[in-house]
Formats: C-alpha cells, structure tokens, sequence
C-alpha cells in the first residue's frame, strides 16, 4: 500500500491499480489547495469517514470525474445515492470484500452531520486489509475503549491518528490510541489546518519517541509505503 496524504484527514491509497481517496477536503484547505487539482485525482473508491465538510468537501466533485463508488455509513451511501452517484453502505462492525481486500468499518467517538445540518449518521473508522498488510483509519473520534476491540481482529501495521485536539483527541490520547491497537507505528493526520488545530510537530514527535514509538508526519503529497 502507498498512502499519500492530502491535508487534513485526506488521503490517497493505492493498493495495485486500485486507488482509494478517504475524507476528500483539498479546495477550501488553505494547505493544499494550491498543491492538488481535484481534477486530476485518481480513485475508484472514496471512503468517508463521517459527513463533516472537512471530509467530504470534495467527494461528490471526484466522484462525477472519475465514477468511483463512495463507502460509508447507511445514512452518508443514501445522500449520495439519492443523488445518483455510485455509493456502497457499510455500519459498525461490518465487513465488505473487495477486489483489492478487505474492509472493515468501526467505531468512532465524535459528531456527524452535513454542511446544510442533515444527519450524518454515526461517525466510524476503517480498516483495511491488503496484501498481508493492515491500516487502521481512525477518523475523527476520541480516545475509546472500543480501539482495544481492533487488534482482535486484525494485527495493525500503520495507525492514521488525529492529533489537532479541540475537536478530536491530541497528541498524548493518540499515544493511549496506538496502546490500544497495538500498533506503535503512527501516521498523524487532522492537524494544523484551523488555528485551533495547530501543533508542535518537533515536540509531538519527541512525545512520541518518549514512549518508543514513530510518528510520522507528511507534506502535502508525500507519501509512505507499507
């Protein structure tokens, strides 16, 4: 798997030929709107974590581009299958199967809804299982009990945390998040874009090495491979 990330929470993961956009929020990202054209993304899934702006911005825009099939809650497939767009539904705790492997949809602690204040449905997270290898995207939540459930089912090679706080959990609970899932390898993601997101990233990685594990921390379009 080569993940790229795209600001915030967005990522790019192509597992084969086959590419996954998560949480797509790239032209009103004041960090990489001027980095990434929407145009030329490629996927043919999108993966939504919860109905929020900044993760969904740009989903329906690539979607019409490229025809992929949007994955989400039961409440996030009906809004965008009722507007004809190719949509999939997954709900906590369930799996699909794909050309490419596995996909498994968990919880999340935070909020949901849509920019006009339609329900979102509950917030989640996926894992995703390629090629011998598993990521576990958090997306936006607290720290929960329920990460300790994850490692039951699949071993973690790579843990998308958020680190911004305020509105998600910050630094210190991500290092409790990647106990829980037993994963000490973490990618941060949901940071520095608002104000109120703004972090250290020097002393977030000395924290993290503290408690012997990685933090990584992209640019705008760099990528890691597992």
């Amino acid at each position: 798997m080569k993940i790229t990330h795209y600001g915030q929470n967005t990522l790019a993961i192509e597992i084969g030929e086959t590419h996954i956009i998560v949480d797509p929020f790239i032209t009103e990202n004041e960090l990489s709107k001027d980095k990434i054209d929407i145009n030329s993304v490629k996927a043919d899934f999108i993966f939504l974590t919860h109905a929020h702006f900044d993760h969904t911005l740009d989903a329906e825009a690539i979607a019409k581009n490229t025809g992929a099939t949007i994955v989400s809650n039961f409440e996030i497939y009906s809004h965008y299958a009722s507007k004809d767009l190719n949509a999939m539904p997954m709900n906590q705790g369930g799996i699909r199967t794909f050309d490419f492997g596995e996909v498994k949809y968990v919880n999340a602690i935070h909020t949901s809804s849509f920019p006009d204040g339609s329900y979102g449905g509950n917030p989640g997270g996926f894992v995703i299982t390629a090629n011998g290898k598993s990521i576990y995207i958090s997306g936006d939540t607290a720290l929960t009990m329920d990460m300790k459930l994850i490692p039951l089912y699949k071993k973690i090679d790579l843990a998308i945390l958020p680190l911004g706080d305020v509105v998600t959990m910050g630094i210190d609970d991500a290092i409790h998040a990647s106990n829980f899932v037993e994963c000490d390898r973490v990618l941060g993601v949901h940071y520095d874009v608002f104000p109120f997101t703004k972090i250290d990233k020097t002393s977030a990685k000395d924290t993290f090495s503290k408690a012997q594990k990685e933090l990584i921390l992209l640019d705008v379009g760099e990528s890691i491979s597992i």
